[in-house]
């Protein structure tokens, strides 16, 4: 017997602080919300790898609607870095997240590989991710309210036990680099993959999982300003699954290679701060999250920290990619 483990969860309401968010909800959820989608675009698109000739390595965390039981908790770790095949550049990485919302627990695992050609003043690339998505649910956790007349623990659709599946799962994008500019378009869950979860005790009852297709475009710039050590650096992200859709946009100001910091704004949910620095290869960042939702009344914020270390990659010298990090810039 098969039943969808996402419209039990649902109905039950364990979900009603992805609702009050006013955002992609639950489908949307399988991708972490990230307010630094610019510090980590090789998240949401594999094109994005081996801009630099470095082995890039990125982690962090976020802490989404503190204060907020079962709200979203994040971990992120990245690492990329460019080589060259029969005379063309290429660039590899791997990707690795794990995020619990509620009762569910989601890790997404893949490697990438991205082809590259110059032109147009820049670089195009093509990249793709293959790997897995891995679903838990711990049903023995759930709670059922007294007096709920819908459900009771011996309902079919509530799992007795904690449930597991693992699914095939593919992402793929395109990306111009520039050295003044640079635009991303990409696709995750490409194969909008169905996880099929089972109890180690119980094969013949199958719940379902499923993760939709989202689709993402995201853009950003590096602009000098004329006889300073500053650097304006906007960027903007929307995602849609082309039911719902979430737009945002960054300003960042740095300051001599070295020190920077901005201001985010993410439609109808949050309001952002952003620090960071960058000293010799190793670079921290920082955002704090303000919501303007609802969910504002249960919660005073989110929070995300992510650290970094590029180490130098020797490409020889006809080399001609040296364009700047589209991530640290």
């Amino acid at each position: 017997m098969q039943y969808s483990l996402m419209r039990t969860y649902r109905r039950m309401a364990l979900l009603l602080v992805l609702a009050l968010a006013g955002t992609l909800g639950m489908r949307a959820q399988v991708d972490a919300q990230l307010t630094q989608y610019w510090n980590v675009p090789n998240y949401y698109n594999p094109a994005a790898i081996g801009n630099i000739d470095y082995i890039h390595i990125n982690a962090g965390s976020r802490l989404q609607w503190v204060g907020v039981r079962h709200a979203p908790m994040s971990f992120l770790a990245l690492a990329d870095m460019p080589f060259k095949f029969m005379g063309r550049r290429w660039g590899t990485g791997v990707s690795l997240q794990q995020e619990n919302v509620g009762l569910f627990r989601s890790i997404h695992a893949g490697a990438q590989l991205a082809w590259k050609k110059d032109m147009l003043g820049g670089t195009l690339s093509v990249g793709l991710q293959a790997g897995i998505i891995n679903q838990t649910f711990k049903g023995d956790e759930i709670e059922i309210p007294e007096g709920d007349d819908a459900h009771t623990s011996a309902d079919d659709a509530i799992p007795q036990g904690v449930v597991t599946g693992t699914a095939f799962d593919a992402n793929a994008g395109v990306m111009f680099t520039h050295k003044w500019f640079w635009a991303s378009l990409s696709s995750t869950h490409i194969t909008s993959p169905t996880v099929s979860l089972k109890m180690e005790n119980d094969e013949e009852k199958v719940f379902e999982f499923d993760a939709g297709r989202l689709y993402y475009f995201m853009a950003g710039s590096n602009i000098p300003v004329k006889n300073t050590l500053f650097e304006i650096q906007p960027s903007i992200m929307f995602k849609t699954d082309f039911k719902f859709y979430q737009a945002e946009a960054t300003a960042r100001v740095r300051y001599n290679k070295f020190l920077s910091g901005g201001v985010a704004y993410r439609h109808k949910d949050a309001v952002a701060l952003l620090l960071g620095a960058n000293y010799k290869d190793f670079f921290i960042s920082y955002s704090y999250d303000y919501p303007i939702s609802e969910i504002r009344k249960a919660t005073s914020g989110s929070h995300e920290l992510f650290v970094g270390y590029n180490l130098k990659l020797n490409m020889g010298e006809k080399n001609k990619n040296k364009h700047k990090s589209i991530r640290i810039m």
